[in-house]
């Protein structure tokens, strides 16, 4: 899981840090019995997240429990930035939870057999994974298995406001703009030393959009690294220069001028930048603020390209009960359970209908309206990331070797070639 996601989907609606892990009973998997007298079993849940996660894990667990009288689960929230590390070490004792969250991250858990193959499952089950869920239905795979159904899921889509868009006299953004109108109206947003026309895209999953735009890849099909093409580089150029040349972009010391912690999130909340490309979990921050936005898919290269965020549920290895964990994941993931992520602006759910529903499309919650169509429109353009194995050490050699270029500019083909000497080093050949 990066880093970014650990702070912003997972910590973006509250303080991860401060929670504490759910206490479980001595009942769960893994070896002991988690039967009970009456012939029910009790499931072991690990997720990640904070309040609001907490919450909406829990409700959608209650509508399970009273769908049926078999299965209970036990929640257990954990930290984001110590899930993977305690989920590994309940795995390697032997006590790895029945249901499992997982993100970017689950073929480290599927090339080490932590997490079991649900293709037969889902065939047991009658769940299509098409039907259901769209191009995101099989993301989750490894060697033509799947390992996790999809939960949560949506785009990165582009959040703007209004008022300065207005006041410049720019159109608004819109899945038709190019690089060239994008920089364009990021020229005309900016007011030197005031506000800024876009927030950045150091984030892999910014310039990442970029580079699959300009027809690129970071992992070819055949499995073999490509970080260092033209392709790659011209759009990590034209993404660093938007910052260090052009200067529509804060540099980090403008940021750290803003204020502590400060990044796109915070500063699109804080007027200080007119555009912002990042999740779902932005909107939370925006809802009582007194100026005009509004979130719109992201603008195009060569192609129609955007990364998109999500996580999904797997059963771990450890599991004396795959079918009744399967049975609840099914559940989770159908639309009277996934209507729950919405209600409580958790998240987009990964499930196609309740995306495409009035509940979505017109929040409750929603302080003014906001255009949620812009994920369903963002849907086919979403791009499929290379989740290998070496999910882990990849992201490192990006954040190793780009720091300093994201901090003072530079060039990219430079740190590019490093990188894909380092990715050719570390990445095993698709087999």
């Amino acid at each position: 899981m990066s880093t970014k996601r650990s702070k912003s989907l997972r910590a973006g609606t509250a303080a991860i840090a401060a929670l504490g892990i759910v206490t479980l009973a001595a009942c769960g998997s893994g070896g002991g019995d988690d039967t009970a007298a009456d012939g029910s079993t009790t499931l072991k849940m690990t997720v990640w997240g904070g309040d609001v996660d907490k919450k909406s894990y829990q409700e959608r667990i209650d509508l399970f429990e009273a769908s049926q009288d078999d299965v209970k689960i036990e929640l257990q929230l954990i930290p984001g930035e110590q899930y993977e590390q305690k989920v590994q070490t309940m795995i390697a004792g032997g006590d790895g939870p029945d249901i499992m969250q997982v993100a970017e991250g689950v073929n480290v858990y599927s090339s080490k057999n932590q997490i079991i193959p649900l293709d037969d499952l889902a065939a047991d089950a009658g769940l299509d994974l098409e039907e259901r869920f769209g191009p995101v239905g099989t993301l989750y795979s490894y060697e033509d298995s799947v390992y996790a159904i999809p939960d949560r899921s949506g785009a990165m889509i582009v959040y703007y406001n209004k008022d300065m868009f207005d006041a410049a006299g720019v159109e608004y953004p819109n899945a038709d703009w190019t690089w060239q109108d994008a920089q364009a109206a990021m020229e005309k947003l900016t007011v030197p030393g005031q506000q800024w026309g876009y927030s950045g895209a150091g984030w892999w999953a910014q310039w990442w959009s970029f580079a699959y735009q300009n027809g690129g890849q970071i992992i070819d099909d055949e499995g073999q690294p490509q970080a260092n093409s033209p392709e790659v580089v011209e759009a990590l150029q034209w993404a660093n220069d938007l910052t260090h040349k052009l200067h529509v972009v804060p540099t980090a010391a403008e940021y750290a001028d803003m204020g502590p912690d400060m990044g796109g999130d915070p500063a699109f909340a804080a007027e200080k930048v007119a555009m912002n490309t990042t999740g779902f979990w932005a909107i939370n921050s925006l809802l009582d603020v007194d100026f005009n936005w509004d979130i719109a898919p992201m603008w195009q290269g060569e192609e129609q390209a955007v990364s998109a965020f999500g996580s999904g549920l797997a059963i771990s290895r450890d599991s004396e009960h795959a079918e009744q964990a399967f049975q609840a994941i099914d559940f989770l993931t159908d639309a009277e359970a996934q209507a729950v992520i919405i209600k409580n602006a958790q998240d987009v759910p990964a499930n196609l209908e309740v995306q495409q529903s009035e509940a979505f499309l017109k929040p409750e919650w929603a302080t003014r309206e906001v255009n949620m169509g812009a994920f369903g429109e963002s849907s086919s353009f979403v791009f499929r990331s290379p989740l290998i194995p070496e999910w882990n050490e990849m992201q490192a050699a990006f954040d190793d070797n780009l720091g300093t270029f994201w901090n003072e500019g530079g060039d990219a083909k430079t740190q590019l070639d490093t990188i894909q000497k380092q990715l050719e080093s570390i990445i095993k050949p698709a087999s």
